[in-house]
């Protein structure tokens, strides 16, 4: 696993003074600014405090210079995990942030011994969904109106999975 993990971090390489990091309950309130800013329905800092307090929820945060930047929650259960959501600051998307900040957070559910990893991507994201096809994801179902925009409009959502264990 160990080689694995270096593997996945060995990829990793940002632009300019971007690092990434786990995230700690610290955190919290970053999370959910970003969090807002970047979904119709923004979760608040108790979500935020909940999910990083939980032992199954692995969380990496996108840290340029002293500012939270971005983020990846995943939650664990078995050999599998599910991420939950990843953000990236509106003025910083685009810069090629968001692709070392997942192969992290991988390379990190490798080395807990998570080999199969779900999402789900409104269908409509096509950053989204190429920054996941690029990390190695592959549509695998579809889930009819399971999101709203902000006019209330369903929108679908693609579910994806990437194999961990090759």
């Amino acid at each position: 696993m160990a080689g694995l993990v270096a593997k996945f971090l060995s990829l990793f390489s940002s632009p300019g003074n971007a690092a990434v990091e786990p995230a700690n309950l610290r955190d919290a309130p970053a999370l959910a600014r970003l969090h807002k800013t970047s979904f119709h329905r923004g979760w608040d800092i108790g979500e935020f405090e909940q999910l990083l307090a939980d032992r199954n929820v692995l969380a990496h945060k996108l840290c340029m210079g002293r500012t939270v930047a971005g983020f990846i929650l995943s939650r664990m259960a078995a050999d599998e995990a599910e991420i939950l959501s990843v953000a990236v600051a509106s003025n910083l998307r685009g810069r090629g942030l968001s692709g070392p900040l997942v192969r992290t957070h991988l390379g990190y559910l490798a080395g807990s011994g998570i080999r199969t990893v779900f999402l789900e991507v409104e269908e409509n994201n096509q950053p989204a969904r190429a920054l996941y096809a690029r990390a190695g994801f592959n549509t695998v179902g579809r889930r009819e109106r399971y999101y709203k925009d902000d006019s209330g409009a369903q929108l679908n959502a693609i579910v994806m999975r990437r194999d961990l264990s090759s």
